[in-house]
């Protein structure tokens, strides 16, 4: 016997398993019992992409990032996404963010495969082929916005305070120590003090978005022109929360 696997037989098995799910919904409402919200969440069409504004991604990611934190995100089908998107791609940002294990952007936003370029890097620089990553993510490939996302308690921001030296990693800190100077802080300015050690993480992400903006001539015509936004944001490792700002 044929083994039918093509789309049609895909399709069917799409529809068996939301069948299934309502049928058990159904018999756990008659019965008195409280189920999770069942959510099939896709990868993003051109179509869903393209009608997004910059302002649409940021709430996406905030909605996310709230269900996030209250446990209850969306029922991702990761294989039907993988399978989606492997016929082309359409995500609605590039995200700059810190290789900190701790800090994964694609799961404290509840987003899925092909919903963002992903860029990490300890301490959230930016350097060339950071920017011509991004400059690809948004002229070439359509994404609405660029989010450089720093967090709390970072290790790269620590080690740049304690002036912390170690092969290739000295000239990667060297990168975030122009922040130092510039952060306003009248209590204790060191490593130990991770009310400090944050206040310089906030002043890296602002400055790395400045930085972007001023050596990238291609993503600023394109934000000159409402077609992207660039902006900072700092994830809360206590509590969750990827807080968002203009800089």
């Amino acid at each position: 016997m044929q083994n039918d696997t093509g789309p049609t037989q895909l399709a069917r098995r799409q529809i068996f398993k939301k069948t299934i799910a309502m049928s058990a919904a159904t018999a756990a409402a008659t019965a008195g019992i409280s189920l999770p919200t069942i959510t099939f969440a896709a990868s993003l069409s051109k179509d869903e992409r393209d009608e997004m504004t910059p302002a649409d991604v940021i709430e996406r990611f905030k909605q996310g990032n709230l269900r996030f934190r209250q446990s209850k995100p969306l029922q991702h089908d990761f294989l039907a996404q993988m399978r989606k998107s492997a016929l082309g791609q359409f995500p609605a940002a590039v995200v700059l963010s810190c290789i900190d294990s701790r800090a994964p952007a694609e799961i404290i936003m509840d987003a899925g495969i092909g919903e963002t370029f992903n860029t990490r890097v300890a301490g959230n620089v930016g350097n060339d082929d950071v920017l011509g990553s991004m400059e690809f993510a948004c002229a070439v490939a359509g994404a609405k916005l660029v989010l450089v996302l720093g967090h709390t308690s970072c290790g790269a921001v620590k080690g740049a305070i304690g002036n912390a030296e170690l092969g290739n990693l000295t000239g990667l800190l060297d990168k975030i120590r122009p922040a130092i100077a510039q952060t306003s802080y009248s209590g204790d300015r060191s490593a130990d003090n991770y009310d400090f050690v944050d206040a310089v993480a906030r002043k890296n992400v602002e400055m790395t978005v400045q930085g972007i903006r001023e050596k990238s001539l291609v993503l600023k015509n394109l934000e000159a022109e409402n077609k992207i936004r660039i902006v900072g944001g700092m994830y809360h490792l206590a509590g969750g929360q990827v807080e968002f700002f203009d800089v």
